[in-house]
């Protein structure tokens, strides 16, 4: 219990000056409309609350473990850490930014993939985006992630320091790419993933929410193709076809849909990939 109050405390530390920021950022963007956006998003921002207490106090201490794990057993060349060694630190930062975030992007490439879905869909889900959207993720997405997204950094010998800065930025960014703003934000948004671009990526249009998977920089959606300029989509309505729902039925939703391929197979079948 001490570790899941030590993990609450350092959330609440961490996360009061992004929420004032963003609290702020919709009363000057909204002007009278604020109270009305703030009831519209109150239900969905009571499942992302919590699934916040699961994913970032209940389960901080084996997520902690997982993470660590990784961090020790994957494999470093010598010859590269004495590479970054020798770098201006800004410049090791930026890129352990581009590598985490290019390992990130095929991460959630696959969760898009039907077998894995079920998984991300819980973070798809949010029908009324804002900046907490970001932390509406289902115990195992996070689990994904916190393993997967720092294994290539991890392997290239970049610093620990400059992964732990880069996944701040990366955090930040997180933030103000799920805001409730309509920005583009012009020249800029063609190198930095806009919340305009990634409100695209939550649009409820299958076709249209394979695009802008990158959580920073939009390079890695235009080198693959997956990029889309989110222009004529502004506003755009977010979610899914199967709808939102609370926290235990988010939690539910991939053993639902695991019970439901293994109910249409017969147990007696091969199950294949669920």
């Amino acid at each position: 219990m001490e570790f899941q109050a030590a993990a609450a405390l350092s959330f609440i530390k961490t996360t009061a000056p992004i929420a004032a920021v963003f609290i702020a950022l919709a009363i000057a963007t909204k002007g009278p409309r604020v109270m009305a956006a703030f009831r519209r998003c109150r239900h969905e921002v009571g499942t992302n609350i919590v699934l916040v207490l699961i994913n970032y106090v209940l389960l901080a201490p084996f997520y902690a473990v997982a993470a660590g794990a990784v961090a020790l057993l994957v494999p470093q060349l010598p010859a590269l850490v004495a590479f970054w060694d020798g770098l201006w630190a800004p410049v090791t930062v930026l890129a352990a930014v581009l590598v985490v975030d290019f390992t990130a992007y095929w991460r959630h490439r696959f969760e898009h993939d039907p077998s894995l879905w079920p998984i991300h869909a819980t973070h798809h889900s949010d029908e009324a985006m804002h900046w907490l959207s970001v932390t509406r993720k289902h115990p195992l997405s996070r689990l994904f992630s916190l393993v997967l997204d720092d294994m290539l950094a991890i392997a290239l010998g970049i610093p620990i320091w400059a992964i732990i800065v880069a996944n701040l930025l990366r955090t930040w960014w997180g933030y103000f790419a799920h805001a409730d703003v309509p920005w583009t934000l012009g020249p800029l948004g063609k190198i930095m993933m806009s919340p305009a671009a990634h409100r695209l990526h939550h649009i409820d249009d299958e076709e249209l929410m394979g695009t802008n998977y990158a959580n920073t920089v939009t390079l890695f959606d235009r080198m693959f193709g997956t990029w889309c300029d989110p222009t004529p989509y502004l506003g755009c309505k977010t979610g899914i076809a199967a709808g939102t729902r609370g926290p235990i039925g988010e939690l539910a939703r991939p053993f639902e849909a695991i019970a439901a391929r293994f109910g249409r197979r017969g147990l007696n079948e091969p199950a294949g990939d669920i």
